[in-house]
């Protein structure tokens, strides 16, 4: 599986709100020259009206152990953020999150790439 990247938290933490900027890598953003492997160049995703949702699960899991929705902050720019719940990460572990958008017309946008979480006891 594809991971974007990998975000280190300890169980019961809230913070840091997690931010995403939803990008297009099939399509140039303005005024760039599209290139597949540097992100700086793909259009945003304006997720303006849409629900913006991520479900988590441990790797190698399939029960989804919480889902988070996302408070849009700049639509147009495909930017959204979410803090976590104090039970997000009830255990330590490794999960991944898959995020979907909802676009206002109720259609469902996947995104390929997971997010992936290292969590770690906390020490009380």
């Amino acid at each position: 599986m594809a991971y974007s990247q990998t975000l280190n938290y300890v169980v019961g933490d809230t913070l840091p709100a997690i931010e995403l900027t939803l990008k297009d890598k099939n399509t140039a953003a303005s005024g760039q020259t599209l290139d597949p492997d540097n992100s700086d160049t793909w259009a945003p995703i304006d997720i303006t009206g849409a629900t913006v949702r991520m479900r988590l699960r441990e790797v190698g899991g399939t029960t989804i152990v919480d889902t988070r929705l996302f408070s849009i902050v700049n639509g147009s720019e495909g930017r959204a953020t979410s803090n976590l719940a104090t039970t997000t990460f009830a255990a330590s572990g490794t999960y991944e999150g898959e995020i979907e958008i909802t676009h206002a017309n109720n259609s469902i946008q996947t995104v390929f790439d997971l997010v992936r979480f290292k969590v770690r006891d906390d020490f009380d």
